[in-house]
């Protein structure tokens, strides 16, 4: 007998910019597109800029609510935030889901996001609240945080922000998603939480498009970057190690994917060091056009300083790329294989990871090999069932 349809009503509400796909969107995104396929019935909580972004990506068989642009935005992000929380919460007061096999899915533990689910998930007890938690906040002052400088207080609030959603999710929520096995830990507490209700997600891979892509005979860039230009994501730091790397490979050419906040200080970091002509700045891309870029590399960096996993990196392992990262706690289990670790932060240890890849044809050979293998089980298809199968059971 086949099972009944699920009604999914997803909360993501968190995007403020187009031009950036984090992870918790891209999974969703990936996820959604197989739910609809199968028959489920998925009804999303957005923005304006999240409704583009789904729009962008196929979704249009979605239903949707879109809350209108504001102007507080102007006044800062916690703000805006603060204020997306509360005319969501106002909807959902009034608002009636339909009966059934019923989950709501909170994309993040941004208050647009957590809180409209809690306040739905008070009003009728019986929906299942599967909540995603993908990053938790750094400690703040900690030497880990990448939130230094002038960025301390940002850090502070950030963190603090984060205290009400972790302690509203775990009281609350009936499922968990989380990024890796060490975050899945520290809500796993045997009681209300045990170790089948907190899900290491991950992420996925499209092998449909690198499928697609030849390799180039000859490749233009040692190597590729792809991420947002955030504090976290070691966007700055990757300029230091890369400059290294120009000492002993005079030529040596990096391709850089992405935007954000730091990109005008990456910009000018570039140009500060004279490396204009060994790194090329690719902006936003997606799909072919950054298959196309990973093609023509051979080696991805992944420099992030505080991460709970990052896929983006594993779409250039899908490609055969062999990785380089920072020995992150999270990257343990995140990419056993296939990505070298430098002790943190060593930018002359991570410019040799590099280097060595780049000359020792044998080592990177295995290395490839490894990296591929690994990424083969991120297939999207698989991580969009299995993720269904969790909902099923939340």
């Amino acid at each position: 007998m086949k099972d009944a349809p699920l009604q999914i009503y997803v909360i993501g509400c968190s995007q403020t910019r187009t031009g950036t796909l984090d992870g918790g969107t891209r999974i969703f995104i990936e996820c959604a597109r197989r739910w609809s396929e199968r028959g489920h019935k998925i009804q999303v909580f957005t923005s304006e800029e999240g409704y583009k972004i789904y729009q962008d990506y196929g979704l249009s068989n979605l239903s949707y609510i879109v809350l209108p642009s504001s102007k507080l935005g102007r006044l800062g992000l916690y703000i805006l935030y603060l204020e997306r929380a509360f005319n969501l919460s106002l909807i959902l007061l009034k608002f009636h889901p339909k009966e059934g096999n019923t989950v709501v899915y909170s994309g993040s533990d941004f208050w647009p996001d957590s809180l409209p689910a809690w306040v739905l998930k008070m009003r009728f007890p019986l929906i299942k609240w599967v909540a995603g938690f993908y990053l938790f906040a750094p400690q703040p002052f900690s030497t880990d945080s990448p939130y230094k400088g002038r960025r301390r207080l940002r850090g502070l609030l950030y963190y603090i922000a984060q205290l009400p959603v972790f302690f509203l999710v775990k009281k609350y929520s009936d499922m968990i998603w989380v990024t890796n096995e060490s975050d899945r830990w520290r809500f796993i507490d045997g009681l209300r939480f045990t170790s089948d209700r907190v899900v290491a997600v991950r992420g996925g891979v499209d092998f449909g498009i690198p499928a697609m892509i030849p390799e180039p005979a000859k490749k233009e860039f040692d190597a590729v970057f792809i991420g947002r230009f955030h504090p976290q994501k070691g966007v700055l730091e990757l300029i230091d190690i890369w400059k290294i790397v120009c000492v002993i490979k005079k030529d040596a050419k990096l391709a850089m994917i992405g935007t954000g906040e730091l990109e005008n200080a990456v910009l000018s970091k570039i140009k500060s060091y004279g490396l204009e002509n060994n790194i090329v700045f690719f902006g936003f891309k997606d799909n072919i056009k950054k298959i196309r870029i990973f093609r023509n590399s051979r080696v991805v960096v992944h420099p992030a300083t505080y991460d709970s996993g990052g896929m983006a990196a594993c779409e250039a392992m899908a490609c055969g790329l062999p990785g380089v990262s920072f020995d992150l706690p999270a990257l343990k289990t995140y990419y056993p294989k296939g990505m070298l670790k430098t002790p943190c932060y060593d930018f002359n240890a991570f410019a040799e990871n590099i280097l060595k890849l780049l000359n020792d044809q044998e080592f990177y050979k295995k290395t490839a090999k490894d990296a591929l293998d690994w990424a083969k089980e991120w297939d999207w298809e698989i991580r969009a069932r299995d993720l269904l199968e969790t909902l099923k059971s939340a």
